[in-house]
């Protein structure tokens, strides 16, 4: 009997604490979890998206800069987190054949200008100064939000640019420049002022790479379409417009990106890499495949060659120039980094079993509130402009008044006739 008791309660202390374990295990993992949940890494995400070429032959820097813009925002960055500089505004040239839109791709289907398109700074805004101090936050009082890049220490922050460069220099608008040392140190600020968490900086110009050598903050990621030495060569001419549509390292990185979705885990790059080092295209026998599909894949010599991640979209072969990447500022391992963690919007939702009454805290609120405040009109849509009734209604009929030479000519051909009819002897009889 006694033996029998002996082991129920060895039973019952077995039990005890292999519950307890499991209940320390459960609440350690729960922990985990939220703290997980509250110390990740950003919270936000903001784009800062310039072309700095202005002319007509330079309608492919403003397309790249709206492709983009365009794919940002389908991943989810809204226009509020959002800073868009054109130089130019090729829609509205007299040039385009198409007014109003601008187009990346040779098939003309898709206008990427569109209707939806917000432009922050344009024309003689986008200048070495105005982008500077976008970064740093040195900007005036009466700015407006629309114009301020208001990030913080857990935004991630894309920045790309692109435009006419050389070794160590970018240019803006063809009458000024900024220097890879200028751009390291707006960095630096940045970093001092804690208004990013990380940052992904891409370029698309010729020597591209010798913008991101002067770099020392931490945590900046960059990629650049061209090597020191070698230029960043246009793609997709169109022989309607006379200019070339995009340039090809952009092109090929969209293209990338149109496979991108808000939760996709595609990973800036999943092959080891060193800095400052330039990978190709992982290529393999065409019969070594399981599957081939056209927009991961490219055929090149018998080879299908993978293209699933950031840094191989574009290898020589395609682009002609040799793309560059930098990582050795940057804290995470590339390979933890997702394409979405830049190019994507951050929501960050706590799922919870209990339940919430609002109406009840409604009550509560209303309660609070003074009995003028809750019987003010319902909230209403301001009117907006009949657009419609302006395009088409016909040009008021203004008061005719001379023209600033008219009265001019008239004098001289008064003149001219007393002249032919006088001569200069009478001229005293006038003075």
């Amino acid at each position: 009997m006694a033996a029998t008791e002996s082991g129920a309660s060895w039973v019952r202390a077995a039990a005890t604490l292999l519950l307890g374990c499991c209940g320390a295990a459960l609440t350690s993992s729960v922990q985990d979890q939220a703290e997980q949940f509250f110390r990740s890494g950003h919270t936000n995400n903001w784009a800062v998206l310039v072309c700095t070429s202005r002319f007509w032959f330079n309608y492919r820097h403003v397309a790249n800069t709206l492709s983009v813009y365009r794919s940002v925002k389908r991943l989810g960055i809204p226009d509020s987190h959002i800073v868009l500089m054109l130089a130019d505004d090729m829609a509205c040239n007299p040039r385009n054949p198409k007014p109003a839109t601008v187009f990346s791709h040779k098939n003309m289907e898709l206008n990427v200008y569109g209707d939806d398109v917000e432009v922050d700074y344009r024309s003689y805004e986008v200048t070495v100064e105005n982008f500077l101090r976008v970064l740093t936050g040195r900007i005036p009082p009466s700015t407006p939000r629309s114009k301020r890049l208001l990030s913080d220490d857990r935004s991630n922050i894309l920045i790309y640019m692109t435009g006419h460069g050389g070794n160590g220099f970018l240019k803006f608008q063809d009458s000024e420049e900024i220097t890879n040392v200028e751009l390291a140190d707006a960095f630096e600020q940045m970093w001092q002022k804690r208004r990013y968490n990380e940052l992904l900086f891409i370029i698309d110009t010729c020597q591209g790479a010798s913008m991101y050598e002067r770099f020392y903050s931490p945590n900046i990621m960059a990629l650049a379409s061209s090597q020191v030495g070698e230029d960043s060569l246009s793609h997709q001419p169109d022989l309607a417009i006379g200019v070339h549509l995009m340039d090809r390292y952009t092109f090929y990185v969209l293209e990338f990106l149109e496979e991108i979705h808000p939760a996709s885990q595609t990973n800036m790059n999943d092959l080891p890499i060193h800095s400052n080092s330039t990978l190709e295209l992982f290529c393999k026998p065409e019969n070594e495949l399981l599957f081939k599909k056209r927009k991961s894949y490219q055929m090149n010599s018998g080879f299908y060659c993978v293209r699933d991640h950031l840094f191989q979209v574009c290898p020589k072969s395609l682009c002609v120039s040799t793309p560059g990447h930098r990582t050795d500022l940057f804290r995470r391992d590339p390979q933890s980094v997702l394409i979405t963690d830049f190019f994507g919007s951050v929501r960050k939702v706590e799922i919870t079993r209990e339940t919430i009454s609002l109406d009840r805290d409604i009550a509560g609120f209303e309660s609070k509130l003074p009995k003028d405040e809750l019987a003010t009109e319902p909230l209403k849509y301001a009117e907006q402009l009949p657009v419609a009734q302006i395009i088409h209604q016909k040009p008021k009929q203004k008061d005719w008044h001379p023209p600033g030479g008219f009265i001019l000519g008239l004098w001289a051909l008064i003149i001219i006739v007393f002249f032919k009819a006088y001569g200069i002897k009478h001229m005293k009889h006038v003075f």
